[in-house]
């Protein structure tokens, strides 16, 4: 439902366009709720594109007892998958497990082994790691995904890269997802269903008076100002959540968040198998080395508490030297910081619960109704990407009550643009493609088909020879491809194009990269 009268209040203003931002934006227009949402840079341009980019119902959480959050996650994971079959898709990971291994750890399950079995001090036995697998397996009711099973590395493919000294893998299933991409679908869906979306577009201020909230943008490209009502307020600021509370809209509230950096780097291929690892360290915490972009493996994350939020987060250079040192605990050949191509680090908003360290602080996203105003608002702490359609449906949950006309829940497995096809048919998409545009090689199609599934049908449509597709920017780029995201998805620079729409940052020079952004500034 689109707000269409200047002088009626939208339902819902929401402040952020990252994944908690626009997937509540799409779950409300889609309940009849009238809706605007602004983003004062790129959509998904903070912590929704530093992810690991994995739909998963973190193994390692059940160590700290958060067995909701675990359970939730892992009934998500099928959802998701239902629909979103173009940019999510089962993966397997592969957890080496030798008996000499020892871990400092200040979990829970940890300091309760320590008490009752005193000589397993600093041990993560076989057992125990097979229990928390059976748990994974069963606490979700898995019904896509394949089980847990033992794999003797050895014999496997999977032992090859690895040091001879591990012998045993247990193997279990989780997701992979394009997290910049999921969140443009959700800003598409939104707008198809009436929201408005905003980007570059900064809240300054946001008042409230009469029970209605008066928020004011300034667009970062021209200055200029604007002014919107709204009934109610959606904090959906990620790290900025804090910053938002006090200097824009001065709302009292005890509440707080953690600035927790997570850092990856992106090496050449480390492997020939589309399995990925799951590496345990010493330190007690957990790294994964996965199959990234067809030619790369991603090796992350840290763990870091980020001071200042004015700072950019960077992977630093002590970061870099302890993933590849964590990595090469466990492959053969040594992984060095020369083997990094790339870097990203993003900042989680994890709500502050005092805990003693930045990796016991809890995942679990907390939702705070404010009434302190004259208008109501609601705070949005944490969150993780695998829940993110559920915190959606909790927020608007929290908020019901103010709009007697809603309508119910709806979003479970129903598609996100482009996703309209069978989780298991992403192979036949492709040869679609390939068989109306005959020019696009194996590679491009496959990667056309897991960026904009159905759609990408739609941006070829027609276009049966290499000239149809316009201007070829390298690496099976063509001008149809910028012209719909420009279009449809708000892309405004090459840098959203190339590292949020897509990866292709990867392989472009900065002559290629240079060429693409003088073709969408003229767009």
């Amino acid at each position: 439902m689109s707000n269409t009268d200047p002088n009626q209040p939208y339902d819902m203003f929401i402040v952020g366009g990252g994944i908690n931002g626009c997937g509540i934006a799409r779950d409300a227009a889609g309940r009849g709720l009238s809706v605007a949402l602004a983003e004062k840079d790129d959509l998904a341009q903070a912590t929704s594109s530093a992810s690991t980019k994995l739909f998963h119902g973190g193994l390692r959480y059940l160590e700290y007892f958060e067995f909701r959050l675990v359970r939730e996650a892992l009934i998500e994971r099928e959802n998701l998958l239902v629909a979103m079959p173009h940019i999510s898709w089962p993966m397997r990971f592969v957890l080496p497990y030798h008996p000499d291994m020892r871990f400092e750890s200040e979990t829970p399950t940890s300091k309760l082994l320590s008490t009752v079995m005193p000589w397993m001090k600093g041990q993560r036995p076989g057992w125990l790691l097979r229990l928390g697998l059976f748990m994974y397996d069963h606490l979700g009711g898995r019904k896509i995904l394949p089980g847990t099973k033992t794999l003797d590395l050895r014999e496997a493919k999977e032992g090859k890269p690895l040091k001879d000294k591990f012998e045993t893998a247990y193997e279990y299933s989780d997701c992979w997802v394009e997290d910049s991409r999921l969140v443009v679908l959700n800003a598409r869906d939104a707008a198809a269903r009436g929201a408005k979306i905003m980007t570059r577009s900064k809240v300054v201020s946001a008042t409230s008076a009469n029970g209605i909230w008066t928020v004011t943008t300034k667009d970062q490209n021209s200055g200029e100002t604007q002014e919107f009502q709204a009934k109610m307020l959606i904090n959906a600021g990620g790290p900025w959540v804090e910053n938002i509370i006090h200097d824009v809209a001065d709302m009292r509230t005890k509440e707080g968040i953690r600035l927790v950096r997570g850092s990856h780097i992106v090496t050449k291929k480390l492997f020939d198998h589309d399995k990925a690892y799951f590496f345990q360290g010493e330190d007690g915490r957990i790294i994964f080395a996965i199959p990234y972009e067809e030619d790369y493996t991603l090796i992350g994350t840290t763990d870091a508490d980020h001071e200042d939020i004015s700072q950019p987060p960077e992977c630093t250079p002590e970061e870099q030297k302890y993933l590849c040192d964590f990595a090469s605990n466990y492959f053969k050949t040594p992984v060095s910081e020369q083997d990094i191509l790339w870097t990203y680090s993003g900042v989680r908003p994890l709500y502050d619960d005092n805990a003693s360290s930045s990796t016991a602080a809890t995942r679990e996203y907390v939702l705070k109704l404010n009434e302190s105003a004259d208008a109501p608002a609601l705070n949005i702490f944490g969150g993780k990407i695998t829940t993110y359609r559920r915190l959606a449906e909790s927020a608007i949950a929290k908020c019901a009550h103010f709009f007697p006309h809603i309508q119910g829940e709806w979003t479970a497995r129903v598609p996100l643009p482009g996703g309209d096809f069978p989780h298991d048919g992403r192979d036949t998409l492709i040869e679609k493609l390939k068989a109306n545009s005959t020019f696009l090689d194996e590679k491009t199609a496959r990667r056309l088909i897991k960026a904009y599934g159905t759609d990408a049908l739609t941006i070829f449509s027609g276009i049966e020879s290499e000239n149809q597709a316009g201007e070829h920017f390298g690496h099976g780029i063509y001008a149809c491809e910028l012209d719909w995201v420009v279009d449809k998805e708000w892309v405004q620079t090459a840098e959203d194009y190339l590292w949020r729409r897509t990866k292709m940052g990867l392989r472009t020079s900065a002559a290629e990269a240079d060429k693409i952004a003088r073709y969408i500034a003229q767009r």
